[in-house]
């Protein structure tokens, strides 16, 4: 078959090209730069998972205000309560790192986080998103029949043939295959097993996902320009997700500290590490993970250690110190622009796949 970049992806979508933004959680303000890539015709994702419910309507109605095309919003399927097991140890250990920064030593009992899942998908019903993206597992069968009784579409984030064949089962409209190369958190089920999480290459996951299943797949995993989106059109995917090609663009929310580090970086500079939030992510290896690796302490299971250590990447990043924020990178970072325009990035795409094509 030849290979078309007007995939059934994109007319089921309604969007006119196969290019999504990946939803990254935890950075401020990216509701310009979703918008930017509904506009220019890919699919803009808000990574909304660490927001409040309120936060996240805000966001939603800033988005609806700047577009008109479908946009996606992604969540958390699955968090946990707060484990505290090695707390002491863990805690006495960013001790020093809290001392470099000045924020203040915390106890146990001030460390608790919220699960807002319930109130955070009402809402997304409630404002009637057009599609909804999940990491870390899938929506339980009640709660995608109430996003598929109102038209929603359901997007899932999958790292295993596995994990791909429960999404379909369970009634997912799309899978995006991650591959070992993406930036950010693992999107692996279940971490107790894979405390790593599970780290198949884009290339060998891909066509594996393809042939076990039978609705559209994405790949995402160092992904980064038209040569990376005709290689997964050509592996069976019919479109590809990408978050940190679009991290320093202009619409982009990211500190400027952090595009800067990414702009840095090579395809050596990121690791896989647990060190920030206790669940696998790749980010660009700086003091606070050197720190983390040395000591050999087990850091706390997500989302704990994630809330423990927010404070030390918050006074990090106003203090303009990349070394102990969570710069969450894929592998492709020389090929990052600076201070390019979505629009622009996603015309530059379109036209280098078409080229190939």
């Amino acid at each position: 078959m030849p290979i078309q970049l007007n995939s059934k992806f994109c007319e089921s979508f309604n969007i006119r090209y196969p290019i999504v933004l990946a939803g990254m959680a935890g950075i401020a303000n990216m509701a310009p730069l979703v918008a930017a890539v509904s506009n220019a015709g890919g699919l803009g994702t808000l990574g909304a998972a660490y927001m409040n419910p309120e936060e996240i309507r805000g966001a939603i109605h800033e988005i609806k205000k700047r577009t008109q095309a479908p946009f996606a919003i992604n969540i958390f399927a699955h968090v946990g309560p707060d484990h505290y097991t090695n707390f002491e140890a863990v805690n006495e250990e960013l001790t020093p790192i809290r001392e470099s920064l000045g924020v203040k030593q915390r106890a146990q009992d001030e460390i608790r986080t919220p699960n807002h899942f319930e109130e955070q998908f009402e809402i997304l019903l409630d404002e009637k998103v057009p599609i909804i993206s999940t990491t870390f597992g899938l929506l339980s069968e009640s709660h995608m029949q109430k996003a598929k009784s109102l038209g929603i579409k359901i997007m899932s984030k999958v790292t295993t043939v596995e994990e791909a064949i429960q999404a379909e089962k369970r009634g997912s409209d799309v899978i995006v295959a991650q591959g070992s190369e993406a930036g950010g958190h693992r999107g692996t089920f279940d971490v107790s097993s894979q405390p790593s999480g599970a780290n198949i290459g884009t290339m060998a996951l891909v066509p594996q996902i393809v042939d076990h299943v039978h609705i559209p797949v994405l790949a995402a995993g160092g992904i980064m320009d038209g040569r990376g989106l005709v290689a997964s059109l050509a592996l069976g995917a019919q479109g590809v997700q990408m978050g940190t090609r679009f991290l320093t663009s202009v619409e982009s929310g990211a500190h400027a500290v952090y595009k800067r580090a990414l702009l840095d970086s090579t395809e050596e500079s990121t690791v896989i590490t647990n060190a920030f939030s206790g669940r696998p992510a790749r980010g660009i290896k700086n003091d606070f993970i050197q720190h983390w690796e040395a000591s050999s302490i087990k850091p706390l299971t997500f989302p704990t250690q994630n809330t423990l250590t927010r404070e030390i990447r918050n006074a990090s990043a106003k203090q303009n110190n990349p070394e102990y924020m969570a710069l969450w990178a894929g592998q492709g970072t020389r090929m990052l622009t600076d201070n390019q325009s979505a629009g622009d990035i996603i015309n530059q795409i379109v036209e280098e796949a078409r080229n190939i094509i």
